[in-house]
This record gives C-alpha cells, structure tokens and sequence, in this order.
C-alpha cells in the first residue's frame, strides 16, 4: 500500500546518503594523507618557530626538549602504535580506491625480511596504506610479522611528523636504522623498501609498467649481511592514481629534478589527480583506481658478513627473475594484457 511504499522510498533515500556520507569520508580520509605527504613536515615547523615567539613559548621548549631526547628512536625502529594502525579513517582510505593487499606465501616468523616495493608512484600510496595500516589486514595474513615501511630519514627531522610517521611503523630508510631493525629487535621482522626511489617516481604514468632496479644492489647487500629473506612486491595500479608532466632526458625540466633529488633526496614533480569536489577538475586527490599489492615468494638468502660483489649480483639477479616472473602471472589478474611486459631499468 501507500504506507510501504512511503516506508520504501524512505530507506532508499537513507541508503543514497549513507552511500555519499561514506563517499565524503573517503575523500577527507585521502586528502588529509595528502597533505601529511605534501606540506605537515615544513607547517609543523613554522607552527613551532611561531609558537616560540609568542606566550605560549614554553611549550614549544618543552616539545624540542623531548625532541632532542627522543632523537635516535626512529633509528631504533620507532614507536608504532595498533591504535592508529586501526583508525577507521585508514579502512575509508582503502575502499577510496580500493586498496587491496594479495598474499601467496606464508612467512615464517622465525626469519626477518626486506620486502622490494615496486613500483614507487608519485606518493607510495599502495605501500602506505598496506604496511603502515591494518586497513588491509596485514597482520591477520601475515600473522607474526611486524611490518617496518622505510622512507626519507629526511621526515624524522620534522616536529610531530615524526610522531606521526613512527605511529603507523614507519622509519627511516639508512643502513643504521635497518642494521638495527635486522640485528637487535629479534625476528619476523619487515622492512618494505621502495627499491626505486626518487628516481622511479619522476617515470611514473598511468599505463607504464616500469621499475627502477638495475642497478639498485644495496638492499641485496644489506640482505646478504644479515641473512634477511628477499621478497618481491608487485602494486598494480600504483601508477595509474596520478598524471604526471614526463620531462625527457637532457631537459632542464628533468635537470632540476636529478639536482633536488642529488642535493635534498626527493624530486619535485609536476602532477595532479582529480579535484575535491569533481572528477572532472584537477586537483591534489589521485584518482580512484584500483591498487592490488601482491607479495610474493620469499627468496632464502644465506647470511654472510662481507659479501663479495660476485654474490650481492647473483642474488640480485635472482630478485630480479623473481619480480619478472610475480609480474607475469598476475598481470592478467588485475586488467592487463597478457602482452605487457615490465621494464627494468
């Protein structure tokens, strides 16, 4: 009767917008992400030089106080924390896009590791959202595992960014920090690197496949030193969430980025997703498309204290073949033609 009828119409119009409040979450849940990425490290720093010129100075002396005692503890692996790994902003981030973590090995937690992240995109949102959240559930796959995501020693640098940072178990990516992470703090340990870098991400494009890995030995060597399993990662869709301006080799476009990333560590690059309120706008937020990490098959690496050249190249070369061969029997799994094939270069 008209009574259903009122009672159906009712509960369509809750659903629609429960469906657009949960739709804005994700965007806030995006966005905030992004500008953690792009401007908190250098605004927490301002906030703090102002603060110390005003009344309230004697907090922003007690905050560097704590900050001189506290120095040496992203080199230690940092301060993670299940409670923000477990945000619900994180699950909004993940379904954002959707993000979706893929399994095809157990490991076993006796032994520690160093995940290869490939590839590197504009802001690593795939490894983000995989290793320094629980959105995706890593540590109910891999259970035992503590996942450590390495980036920029840079950001351990910046006031309350670096709380941040270390909250999700993220931590700086130098020889101390990952010595310490492989030797000191037991086992079932992963440390994900993103083996490409800067110079990855000034390649990336939506509709290219390619890794920045030729000649990147030293997290084999580090391996090698500490008898850490290989794994590779394969992030399907990582590159399609950003447009970026390509400068070609020879530019000065591509000149001043190899400068920023020799003398600062990161490149600059020129990109823009989709705008806050269209799809149709530029803006900061990427893109939804999917983004499906695949971790693969952990390659048993012996430990040895000084590795020759000789073996840090024959283990390389066997990540390598490993990467190649994750790449090919996925591919076709998650919207590519079985004719792609991923560049190494």
């Amino acid at each position: 009767g008209t009574g259903s009828n009122i009672l159906s119409a009712l509960q369509d119009l809750f659903w629609l917008s429960k469906s657009k409040v949960e739709k804005q979450l994700q965007i806030i849940s995006v966005l905030q992400w992004v500008l953690t990425f792009l401007i908190m490290g250098i605004a927490c720093t301002l906030i703090l030089m102002y603060i110390l010129c005003t009344d309230c100075w004697a907090i922003a002396v007690l905050y560097l106080a704590w900050l001189v005692f506290d120095w040496n503890t992203p080199k230690k692996g940092g301060r993670r924390s299940q409670w923000v790994r477990n945000w619900a902003i994180w699950r909004y981030f993940r379904d954002y896009f959707p993000i979706r973590l893929v399994k095809t090995h157990n490991l076993l937690t006796t032994r520690n590791y160093i995940f290869g992240y490939h590839p590197h995109g504009i802001m690593g949102l795939g490894a983000f959202c995989n290793f320094s959240t629980e959105a995706t559930g890593v540590s109910q796959k891999f259970p035992g595992i503590r996942p450590y995501l390495a980036t920029l020693a840079g950001n351990f640098r910046m006031p309350i960014l670096r709380d941040y940072l270390m909250s999700g178990g993220i931590c700086p990516v130098n020889r101390d920090t990952i010595d310490y992470i492989l030797s000191k703090n037991g086992s079932g340990n992963a440390i994900i690197i993103v083996v490409g870098g800067a110079a990855e991400s000034l390649n990336c494009t939506p509709g290219k496949n390619s890794v920045t890995l030729r000649n990147r030995k030293g997290f084999v060597k580090l391996a090698l030193r500490h008898g850490a399993d290989l794994v590779p990662v394969y992030s399907f869709g990582e590159n399609e969430v950003y447009k970026q301006v390509i400068f070609e080799e020879g530019s000065w476009g591509r000149w001043v980025q190899k400068k920023f990333q020799k003398h600062i560590g990161f490149a600059p690059c020129i990109f823009h997703g989709r705008g806050l309120f269209s799809s149709n706008t530029w803006g900061l937020l990427p893109y939804s498309k999917p983004i499906t990490t695949v971790v693969g098959e952990p390659i048993t690496i012996p430990k040895i204290d000084n590795p020759s050249q000789k073996e840090v190249d024959f283990y390389h070369s066997v990540y390598v073949d490993s990467l190649i061969k994750l790449f090919d029997k996925y591919k076709s799994k998650f919207g590519l033609p079985e004719t792609e094939v991923l560049e190494v270069n």
